[in-house]
């Protein structure tokens, strides 16, 4: 949690870090915490400055989908969001942080300064945890065809090899089921909540098509479920 008086936006709070790997650079695994003021709250969000030669697949609300992004944001929004533009809200504090080109934007009602991060043999996940509207993804109850409010828990993962498309796809249900196994270790009677939200990022592939498999038992996709279940995990015992 942060104590001191928060910064205007733009500042960071605290950093991450980045590994070089072989020909491309990773960018700062865990983000950057940054805080800004709306409306008078004081409000966080998480940026990944990815750069050029990185594709996102993720269920993001702003540049969802399987493409080439430059950066990835979760935003802290306000608990009965009231806002009914959330891809305009997204592009405005992208712009306040001068983020450039294509991107990937998610939200949150949950505290993001409480993000956790885990890493496994070079992938890293990085979690925000709002679990006070949770349930199981099979109901009995019809589902909505608005929005829904953010609670929310967000999953952004980023490996250090590139994926083809269909790995792509593999590694957000991955990310989920490894998701799912934390929660319910952690005692909690829940599959997520309605509005979680995954990113997968990873190179460009170069000449080939890229790693073929990101299922729980490849070697990226056990890496990928292990760190995600882990940050998931800790960010669930905290509200279990």
């Amino acid at each position: 949690m942060i104590d001191a008086p928060l910064p205007t936006v733009g500042r960071p709070v605290t950093g991450g870090y980045a590994i070089a790997t072989t020909g491309l650079r990773l960018p700062a695994q865990r983000g950057e915490l940054l805080a800004r003021q709306e409306d008078g709250l004081a409000l966080h969000h998480l940026v990944w400055r990815l750069g050029p030669g990185w594709r996102v697949c993720s269920s993001a609300v702003l540049g969802g989908g399987i493409g080439p992004r430059t950066w990835i944001l979760n935003a802290q929004v306000p608990g009965g969001y009231p806002r009914l533009d959330p891809g305009r809200h997204l592009t405005e504090i992208a712009a306040a942080e001068a983020l450039r080109g294509p991107g990937a934007g998610l939200m949150t009602a949950a505290d993001v300064t409480a993000y956790t991060v885990a890493e496994d043999g070079g992938v890293t996940a990085t979690v925000t945890s709002g679990l006070g509207v949770r349930g199981w993804a099979a109901a009995p109850a019809e589902g909505s065809e608005g929005p829904l409010p953010p609670g929310t828990v967000n999953i952004v993962v980023i490996l250090p090899v590139a994926l083809s498309d269909a790995a792509l796809v593999n590694a957000v249900a991955t990310a989920t089921e490894a998701k799912v196994q934390a929660l319910v270790e952690a005692g909690l009677d829940c599959s997520g909540t309605p509005t979680d939200a995954v990113c997968v990022a990873a190179p460009e592939p170069g000449d080939g098509p890229g790693e073929p498999f990101a299922g729980p038992r490849s070697l990226w996709g056990a890496r990928l479920a292990r760190a995600v279940h882990a940050a998931v995990l800790e960010g669930a015992l905290r509200q279990s």
